[in-house]
This record gives C-alpha cells, structure tokens and sequence, in this order.
C-alpha cells in the first residue's frame, strides 16, 4: 500500500459548513428500512437552524415507509471539483444527522404555495398521476452537522 495516493482533509469552520447549507440545493437522505438501507436525492431549504425538505407523498411511497421507520436520518452534502493541479478535487462534505417530521397543516403558513417555489427545487415525478400526490414539508432537526474539506498542497 506505499503507492496508494492519498488526500488530506481537514474540518470546515462552522461558518462554511453554514455557508455550503445555503448555497447548496441538493444532497442524499439516508434512510433505513428494517435491515434495508434507502438513499434519497433531495432538494432542501436550510434555514441556519434546521434543515427542510418538500417531498411528494403518494399511497403507497416506500420512501414514506422507510421515513416512518427511521430514527435517525443522515443527510449528505457534498461536491468535487477539479483543480489546476494533477489529479486532484477540491472536495468538500457535510454530514448532517437528526430526526425527521413532517410538519402539520397548521405548520404551512410558513411554507405556503409562494414559499414552496421560491426555497426548493421543482419536484421530481416520477410515473404518478399529479392529482396522486400530496406535498409535504418535512423538517430535519439537526442532531450533529460535520464539515470536511480538502486540504490542496
């Protein structure tokens, strides 16, 4: 193993792990399924607190029952890109781990129709009729929030 190459990373500041919440649009939610593991890209809004997801909710979603299953959720971050150097990313990640629920009707005053548009991507559908699906806000209530980025030479 004297050959393998290696990278070195380092912890972000909590300011750039605030700041790549932000200007990020899209990450992985990690879920678990009894002994089944799930990954969800998704789109999120970050509010400096909590993180918030618009999810699309049919009858008879697996990604729903997966959701109601797990405790804990890790959501993934990240991006590489290339740099002037050989064979080297600038990567960054961040790992954030909590719980999730979605938020009641009563709730949605704060993300209305408006909101909704303005904070996340459009949805995803996939082969569901649009008058099947139901949007829901589900929040994210952040229980650890790890930063790591290259360390270029």
């Amino acid at each position: 193993m004297d050959h393998i190459e290696y990278a070195y990373t380092s912890g972000m500041s909590d300011d750039d792990v605030e700041n790549r919440l932000r200007e990020a649009q899209t990450g992985v939610l990690s879920l678990c399924d009894d002994a089944d593991a799930r990954a969800v890209p998704l789109a999120h809004y970050y509010d400096g607190e909590n993180l918030y997801f618009r999810l699309g909710k049919t009858d008879d979603s697996e990604k729903w029952d997966a959701i109601e299953r797990t405790e804990t959720v890790t959501y993934v971050v990240y991006d590489a890109e290339p740099t002037d150097g050989p064979d080297e990313l600038d990567s960054w990640s961040i790992h954030v781990t909590g719980r999730l629920r979605e938020l009641p009707d009563a709730d949605h005053s704060r993300f209305d129709t408006a909101e909704i548009n303005r904070r996340f991507a459009p949805i995803r559908v996939f082969d569901e009729p649009i008058e099947d699906i139901d949007i829901a806000i589900v929040e994210l209530t952040v229980e650890t929030l790890t930063g790591r980025t290259t360390q270029l030479a």
